[in-house]
Formats: C-alpha cells, sequence, structure tokens
C-alpha cells in the first residue's frame, strides 16, 4: 500500500536499509552498486538507500565511499533513475564518520579527544570551525542528492560516528554549547537537521538515523536520547526518525546481533594488527543473541513520546513482524541483511509465501564491505553486484 513520506510517496512501507556496498572503489557509482540495488528494487521495496556516503573526504570510514560532488552527479542521476524506472523510491545516506574514520588513518574527528583503540591513536577533538565546516558539508551534499533527483536523504546520526558521538556523555566532554547537558550535546544534530531541511527545500524527504542506546556503558541511553528525539521533531526538520542502536567505534555486534565474524573481521586487517584485534576482540565484539526485531521493546518507548513518523530496524525477518511494526504504530520498517540474503523476500510475502528470511545471521556478511558486500551463502554467480 503506498505510503507518504514527507514530500514523496513510497510504494509500500518497507525501506532497504542503508549498509555500505563497498562497489565504489573509486568513490563514484559503479555498474555493480546500480546492479546491487536494482535488485532489491525488483524485489518489491518501496525505497532503496544508497549507503554510506560521506559528506567530506575527512568523514569517511571505509575506502571508497561515495562523497556527493559534482563530478559524482552523473553516476548518482543514473542511480536514481535505475530505481525510479522500477517504481522504486532512491534515499541517499549522508554521514561524517568522525572518530570512526580514524580506523582508516585520518585524524578522526571527535566531539573530545579520546582512545581510538582500533587505530591506536586519539581522536582530534572538533573546533568551532570543524563543526560549521562539517554542517555546512552535510547541507552541500543535500543540494548533489537533490540535483540527482534523489527522494529522501537519511542523516547518520547513530553508531558512533561524528554526531552519534556528539549525543553521547562518554565521547562527549566538551564543557560549551555543544557538550554537558543531554540538550546541549544534541545541539549538533539540531543544527545539521536544520542546514539540511534549509538545502533541501522542501523536495526530498529528510530522516535522520538516530541511536536510542549506544550499548556502551556510559554512552548514550534511551532516557538522553528521548531528550533528543524531541527537541529533533519540536524542530520540525525531520519527516521521520529511524531508530538504531550500537556503535561502530565502540561495540558494533549491539546492531547486528547472532554470530562476532571474528575470525573473518580479522582476515581483512594488515598482518601485524590480527593478532591484537583477535585478543581483543571478545570485549570489542561480543555476540549477541538473534532476536526477532530487536529494537522493538526500546522503539516502543520512543513510539509512545513522539508524534513524527518513526521507522522501525533491527532484526526483521518475517513478515509477521511487518504487520505487528504497523499496527503498533510504526510508519515504516527497514530490513538489510534478510534482503542481502534474499533481494526478492518482499515480492515473495507478496505472493502468499510468508515464511521468514532464509538469512541465518552468521553476520559473515559484515567483513564483505571491503569487497562488495554480500551474504556469502548466496553462490558468487547470483550475487546482484560482484565483488570488486
Amino acid at each position: 500500500m503506498p505510503a507518504r513520506l514527507g514530500p514523496v510517496t513510497l510504494a509500500n512501507r518497507i525501506i532497504k536499509s542503508a549498509t555500505f556496498e563497498g562497489m565504489s572503489p573509486q568513490g563514484l557509482v559503479t555498474d555493480n552498486l546500480v546492479d546491487y540495488h536494482r535488485a532489491v528494487a525488483a524485489g518489491g521495496v518501496g525505497m532503496t538507500t544508497l549507503a554510506y556516503c560521506a559528506v567530506s573526504r575527512d568523514g569517511r570510514g571505509a575506502p571508497g565511499e561515495i562523497v556527493p560532488r559534482d563530478d559524482a552527479l552523473p553516476g548518482l542521476r543514473r542511480f536514481v533513475d535505475e530505481m525510479h524506472a522500477l517504481g522504486t523510491a532512491a534515499s541517499m545516506q549522508l554521514g561524517h564518520a568522525g572518530p570512526v574514520a580514524a580506523n582508516t588513518g585520518r585524524r578522526g574527528l571527535a566531539p573530545s579527544k579520546v582512545f581510538a583503540p582500533q587505530a591506536m591513536k586519539f581522536t582530534q577533538a572538533a573546533t568551532a570551525a570543524d563543526i560549521a565546516r562539517v554542517t555546512a558539508d552535510f547541507a552541500n551534499a543535500t543540494r548533489i542528492a537533490v540535483a540527482a533527483g534523489f527522494d529522501a536523504v537519511e542523516l547518520h546520526f547513530g553508531h558512533g560516528y561524528l554526531v552519534s558521538a556528539f549525543l553521547s556523555p562518554r565521547l562527549n566532554r566538551r564543557d560549551d554549547q555543544w557538550g554537558g547537558s543531554a540538550e546541549k550535546r544534541a545541539r549538533l544534530a539540531r543544527e545539521v537537521s536544520t542546514a539540511v531541511r534549509d538545502a533541501a527545500a522542501g523536495r526530498v524527504a529528510v530522516i535522520a538515523k538516530l541511536n536510542m542506546d549506544d550499548g556502551v556503558k556510559g554512552g548514550l541511553g534511551p532516557e538522553d536520547a528521548l531528550v533528543a528525539a524531541r527537541l529533533l521533531e519540536g524542530d520540525g526538520a525531520l519527516d521521520a526518525i529511524e531508530l538504531t542502536g550500537g556503535s561502530s567505534f565502540q561495540n558494533p555486534m549491539y546492531l547486528f546481533r547472532g554470530d562476532a565474524p571474528v575470525h573473518e573481521m580479522a582476515a581483512t586487517l594488515p598482518p601485524l594488527m590480527r593478532f591484537a584485534f583477535r585478543l581483543t576482540s571478545r570485549k570489542f565484539m561480543p555476540a549477541y543473541p538473534f532476536e526477532e526485531a530487536f529494537f522493538l521493546p526500546t522503539a516502543r518507548r520512543f513510539r509512545g513520546a513522539l508524534t513524527i513518523p518513526l521507522i522501525l530496524l533491527g532484526g526483521i525477518t518475517t513478515r509477521a513482524t511487518v504487520e505487528q511494526a504497523m499496527a503498533e504504530g510504526f510508519d515504516f520498517v527497514a530490513i538489510g541483511r534478510a534482503l542481502l540474503r534474499e533481494p526478492g523476500l518482499v515480492n515473495r510475502w507478496r505472493a502468499g509465501d510468508v515464511s521468514e528470511s532464509l538469512c541465518t545471521h552468521c553476520n559473515k556478511c559484515i567483513p564483505t564491505i571491503y569487497a562488495g558486500t554480500h551474504c556469502v551463502l548466496v553462490p558468487a554467480a547470483q550475487r546482484p553486484g560482484r565483488a570488486v
């Protein structure tokens, strides 16, 4: 059934969530990237999300991430046209990796100077000039998204990236206007949202992907996250909030749940770092048992406190869960790994086969982002897009 999201109408309420595809080695749209998204578009989703696009070069959290800019525009327009031809809306995820960027050899911009164990160095505390520049970068990237014809932009305020780090009392130790109380720590999220709304000028939907819980002791929890969500709702700059959790910087498995692919992740690292990673992996990548719709219990608190449209994410593998989410007042659901395993899952459910996704939650897809994101259970010849 069609559903309204800000100024656009989606064919249905299922969104392909943002997962970095690893298919843009030069930071530009490729045939593989288009094919990857064409598969889920043809498979029945209402909107697919191009991920992860960094608003600036120093905001990249992995090699090859697209930075929206003039020379990327032709490929981005092609991407949108291909999705629209299949009746599917296109969203662009925009973010600045902040402290997570330290893993790529960049300075790792953060609200405060903190140690990044994965990179074995300290992050760099953002200055007022840095904050102003990054905010402008979000607005400029939005203008590129609008020029390319995207239907929505998704602002990444989760997973320990820059805006998420500002929200975290553990990572944000500032005593200025961007630090201290929950309200002050939410200032950057509000400034970015407002700048993006002004740049979008009503031509695209604006979504924020917001952590409800960092899953880290001393990090952002539901109470402070609700403060931020209420402020963002009150500003009127967003059309929806997508609810998430966990931290790529401190606790990535809190987001994924299921098996922790320690050996596979170690294999992606330089030889000298593999041993150290294996020694610390139990602390950095603890395994959380998979549960269907694992964020739903916490998300209910947000649904009860907010009127803004909400997007439920996290372990959605059955049609019954989608229907339950709608019945409980969530406006959309976002699905990632289940669609990676079965790009045609939505059409299968629509045709009457309502059995759960074939995803086994092994999470061995996570390390594949460095060579073309894919489900390892799908034979290479059958994968949408190809490793690059």
